[in-house]
């Protein structure tokens, strides 16, 4: 039954102050815990980790995109339980100023995910940043300067080299793209460029020599196409990033 009415009692989440509060108890969701079935938000609180502070949420259009959305990586390898929202109504309520007993809604792709607070399920938790990683990604930062509000290390990311966010106080990325396409947002905020500086190719990339100033900056430019790649978007100049990648691959095979 959630199916079919799931997306219209839903929009009571937005509309509907006075009912809010039972609509929640009303409602299910699928997750990143859920094995495809229905979780309602009394099953989630349940299962909050110590010291999360936030009933976190991605948004998107299809499902299966979104569960395997870079942005997710942190959240899973702390056992963090990630709310999908794929029906178009969910990129408005979460906006709402809504909580449930106390905690707020965020999404994954805003701001910084403040993931340090919860333990790595297994393992310890990752060195930091080796110098000269710190030094490659200000680097990408001067690089793509006004393309990006921002590039930093990530705490979010543990398989993929790179990912886009919104900044802290800017409105979630997938509400923006709808905003967008419907002809009702002036501009878009500049993303933020979070990169994982454990990744094995940030590793090797921070290795290269400031002599080779063609190889950092095509770096710097690809990793943000490939970021805008994985986000569901084009490159940000297709014609530039073929010519980057054509002289990457040749690099890689002369």
């Amino acid at each position: 039954m959630w199916d079919q009415f799931g997306p219209v009692l839903k929009e009571g989440l937005y509309e509907d102050y006075a009912r809010r509060e039972a609509l929640l108890g009303l409602a299910r969701f699928k997750t990143t815990a859920s094995n495809g079935e229905w979780r309602s938000l009394k099953d989630y609180a349940a299962d909050l980790k110590e010291n999360q502070t936030a009933i976190y949420y991605a948004t998107g259009t299809d499902l299966d995109r979104l569960a395997t959305s870079p942005q997710l990586e942190g959240f899973r390898a702390r056992g963090i339980e990630v709310l999908l929202l794929a029906d178009q109504v969910d990129s408005f309520w979460v906006t709402s100023g809504i909580d449930y007993e106390g905690k707020p809604f965020k999404s994954v792709t805003q701001g910084l995910a403040d993931l340090g607070l919860v333990p790595l399920s297994e393992g310890e938790e990752p060195a930091a940043a080796s110098e000269a990683v710190n030094e490659f990604i200000a680097f990408v930062k001067e690089t793509l300067g006004e393309t990006v509000s921002d590039v930093r290390a990530s705490d979010r990311l543990t398989e993929s080299a790179v990912c886009l966010v919104a900044p802290e106080h800017a409105m979630d990325r997938q509400l923006e793209k709808l905003l967008a396409g419907a002809g009702r947002l002036d501009a878009a905020a500049k993303p933020v460029l979070e990169i994982n500086p454990r990744h094995a190719l940030i590793e090797k990339l921070s290795a290269v020599g400031v002599g080779d100033q063609e190889l950092r900056s095509d770096a710097a430019h690809l990793l943000f196409d490939e970021a805008r790649i994985a986000d569901g978007e084009l490159p940000a100049d297709p014609r530039a990033f073929s010519a980057r990648l054509t002289r990457a691959l040749s690099r890689s095979i002369t």
